[in-house]
C-alpha cells in the first residue's frame, strides 16, 4: 500500500465532499412523510434502488478519498480533474437512480403502484447514458492517477510505488473499459439484445480479477528484484 503524504483533510477534499453529500441527497427516496399506508409502502420498495445506489457513490467517494489520501496533490491540474470528476457524479446521479429504479422495480414494487416497462429504444438510451456516466467517471479517476505518476518525483515515489501507482490507473481504465463496452452494445447492438448492456456490468468482477492476477504476479518480481531474491 501507498503511503499516506496528506494526513489532514485539505479544503478542496472538504469541497468534494460537500459534492458527494449533495449527489446522496439526490438520491433519496422522498423527502415527505409518508401520510397514509399507501405511501409508506410505495417508500419501501424503493428503498432496494436506494440501498443500490448509496452503496455505488460510497464507492466512487472512497476511490477518490484514496487517491488524495495516497498524494495530496492539489495542483491547477489535480484541481481541474477533480472538478470534472465532481461534474460527473452530479451527472451520474439521476441516470443511476433510474436505471436501479427501473430494474428493482421489477421485483420490489406494491400492487397499487403503476409500472411501465421500457421499449427498447428507450432502454438503448437509457443504459448509453447510464454508461457513458459510469466510463467519464473511471476516466477521471484513471486521469488522476496518471497526473500523480507524472508528478512522481516531487513526490518521491519509490519504484514499488510508482508502479502501484500505474496499476491503480489500469484498474481504473478496466472499469472504463467496462463502461465503454455497455455503451458500444446500447448503441450499436441489435434492440432486441439491448438488455445486455446492463447485464455487461456484471464483467467487472471477472475482469479486475484478471487485471488483479497480472498485476500481482509483476509486483512480486519487482519487489523481489529490488530486494535482490531470485
Amino acid at each position: 500500500m501507498l503511503l499516506r503524504r496528506n494526513p489532514e483533510i485539505s479544503r478542496l477534499e472538504a469541497f468534494s465532499d460537500a459534492v458527494f453529500g449533495f449527489a446522496l441527497t439526490l438520491l433519496v427516496v422522498s423527502v415527505e412523510v409518508p401520510r397514509d399506508y399507501q405511501a409508506l409502502i410505495q417508500r419501501i420498495n424503493g428503498f432496494p434502488a436506494f440501498a443500490c445506489c448509496f452503496a455505488l457513490l460510497v464507492w466512487i467517494w472512497w476511490e477518490h478519498n484514496a487517491f488524495f489520501r495516497r498524494y495530496g496533490l492539489e495542483d491547477g491540474v489535480t484541481v481541474f480533474l477533480n472538478g470534472v470528476l465532481l461534474f460527473v457524479v452530479l451527472f451520474y446521479v439521476y441516470p443511476l437512480k433510474f436505471m436501479f429504479d427501473q430494474f428493482l422495480g421489477m421485483f420490489f414494487r406494491s400492487s397499487g403502484t403503476e409500472y411501465r416497462l421500457m421499449t427498447f429504444s428507450e432502454l438503448a438510451s437509457a443504459s448509453a447514458i447510464y454508461g457513458f456516466g459510469f466510463l467519464l467517471l473511471f476516466v477521471m479517476f484513471a486521469l488522476l492517477y496518471l497526473r500523480a505518476y507524472t508528478k512522481r518525483l516531487e513526490l518521491k515515489l519509490t519504484p514499488v510505488e510508482i508502479f502501484d501507482t500505474k496499476m491503480f490507473a489500469g484498474h481504473h481504465l478496466v472499469s472504463a473499459g467496462v463502461g465503454a463496452i455497455a455503451v458500444l452494445i446500447a448503441l450499436y447492438g441489435p434492440r432486441r439484445y439491448v438488455f445486455v448492456s446492463p447485464m455487461a456490468f456484471g464483467l467487472m468482477g471477472p475482469f479486475h480479477w484478471l487485471f488483479g492476477v497480472a498485476a500481482g504476479r509483476r509486483r512480486q518480481a519487482l519487489v523481489a528484484r529490488i530486494e535482490g531474491r531470485p
